[in-house]
């Protein structure tokens, strides 16, 4: 039997000790870096080897940057809200580390542990009684005039929209370099699973299960009512091409990542790699879903 201060990863089989334990919390929060404080001398009582992101402040173990993370730990936990865990989750895209989420924020999607049963679900993931499942992310180049002005990544969506002026801004849609539409809104919203109950949500698009490969365009306050939103398979590549804006329009990645676009900007969006990120056996999405968005109805009833 393993030692509480040693986790698994089993993989084809295979199972590796991980003791290399990542450590963010929200920035500028004082109740989340004393947390991380607290987390961070309770693992090294248990024999781990505790890495702390740079910008919580040096309470204990060793300081790096968030960015070096991935190629560090070998599991890592996020003390914040859900947009605590975006900034997170983008940089291990593609790297097979998993991310436990606690809730420090208000819905808590993403990181629905509650922070009142940090330790013991901690305890739980140490003891290897835990599940991950995998989220992919996706990738958006801007391109101008035939040239890329650079690209990014994001957990949640890459969202067109007006920036701060108040008229609508028309843009064009393919999809696999087939003419999907052409329209005048607010904006677009591209949406991978995990971020169907965020943004795209709010636009009218559907929940769509982590499980489903797929990418949920939904137009934000579209001119013409009969531009619904649709998904598309998660492996299409998304082309949308600015046509016109009264001032400068925006990109935005996962509502953190800002870029400014003028008319004629295209941008690719496509699928990039996973996240796989943490849950207890016991909870389920549905029971996260019902508890989030306070749906009617006990079960049996």
């Amino acid at each position: 039997m393993l030692p509480v201060s040693q986790t698994t990863r089993c993989m084809e089989g295979t199972c590796q000790v991980m003791k290399r334990i990542g450590i963010t919390a929200k920035p500028d929060d004082e109740r989340a870096e004393a947390l991380a404080a607290e987390l961070c001398e309770w693992l090294r009582k248990r024999g781990c080897d505790v890495f702390l992101d740079e910008h919580v402040g040096r309470v204990c173990g060793t300081t790096i940057t968030l960015d070096e993370m991935p190629k560090e730990v070998e599991l890592m936990i996020v003390l914040g809200g859900d947009g605590t865990l975006l900034t997170v989750g983008r940089r291990f895209i593609g790297h097979d580390v998993p991310i436990l989420g606690i809730n420090l924020g208000r819905l808590g999607f993403l990181t629905d542990t509650p922070v009142g049963s940090m330790f013991d679900v901690v305890e739980e993931v140490l003891a290897g009684n835990s599940k991950s499942r995998l989220h992919f992310g996706l990738k958006a180049e801007t391109f101008r005039d035939g040239e890329s002005l650079g690209c990014g990544f994001a957990m949640n969506d890459v969202v067109l929209q007006r920036n701060d002026h108040p008229r609508m801004i028309e843009f064009e849609m393919s999809v696999r370099e087939q003419f999907v539409f052409r329209l005048r809104a607010d904006g677009l919203v591209l949406a991978t699973p995990a971020g169907s109950t965020a943004y795209a949500l709010s636009a009218g698009g559907p929940i769509v299960h982590p499980e489903v490969d797929a990418i949920t365009v939904a137009p934000i306050c579209p001119h013409i009512l009969s531009n619904r939103p649709i998904v598309v398979p998660g492996n299409d590549k998304i082309e949308l091409t600015l046509l016109d804006s009264p001032n400068m329009a925006a990109l935005n990645l996962d509502g953190q990542v800002h870029m400014e676009l003028q008319s004629g900007d295209c941008i690719c969006v496509e699928k990039a790699g996973y996240i796989k990120l943490i849950y207890l056996p016991e909870r389920h999405y549905y029971d996260t879903l019902r508890t989030k968005l306070h749906w009617a109805g006990h079960e049996g009833h």
